[in-house]
């Protein structure tokens, strides 16, 4: 089944997958990859630098900048925060923006805020509103300001 693209969504990107579906209002620009089968909710804007694998749920509200990299089967909670740059300032882009990758599996609760250059290990959760200032172990899950771990579940 092909993609499904709602009329008031502005996808540039030829790179949609199969199955996908896109919702009112969101933004796809040119160079994103989208995977398939993934549910990309109202209101989401989409880098051009930004890659999101298969069966990726992304709610409203989420922004994606350059330098993200969602892998398979990902949920990003609504109106979660993902940052690409540690010190930004109008108009002054650095060179090359951070990587921020979420691993497969991995879940992010509404409203947590994700700082640049982080990796989210396999399976992780992301408790909601959390402030995630460091990488976080694959099956880990972290809660709070900063986010500290407060369970560990097996591979």
């Amino acid at each position: 089944m092909p993609a499904f693209v709602h009329p008031s969504a502005e996808v540039q990107s030829p790179s949609v997958g199969d199955g996908t579906r896109v919702w009112q209002f969101c933004v796809i620009m040119a160079g994103a990859r989208i995977g398939r089968d993934c549910n990309i909710c109202a209101h989401v804007l989409i880098e051009n630098d930004v890659v999101v694998g298969d069966n990726v749920t992304v709610k409203s509200g989420v922004q994606l900048w350059d330098g993200i990299t969602l892998e398979d089967d990902v949920f990003v909670g609504p109106n979660a925060t993902f940052t690409n740059d540690l010190r930004p300032r109008s108009k002054a882009y650095p060179e090359r923006f951070a990587r921020t990758v979420v691993k497969r599996g991995a879940s992010i609760g509404a409203n947590a805020t994700i700082l640049p250059g982080i990796t989210i290990g396999e399976r992780a959760m992301v408790g909601a509103g959390a402030v995630v200032t460091r990488s976080v172990p694959a099956f880990a899950t972290v809660v709070g300001n900063p986010a500290r771990i407060v369970r560990r579940d097996r591979a």
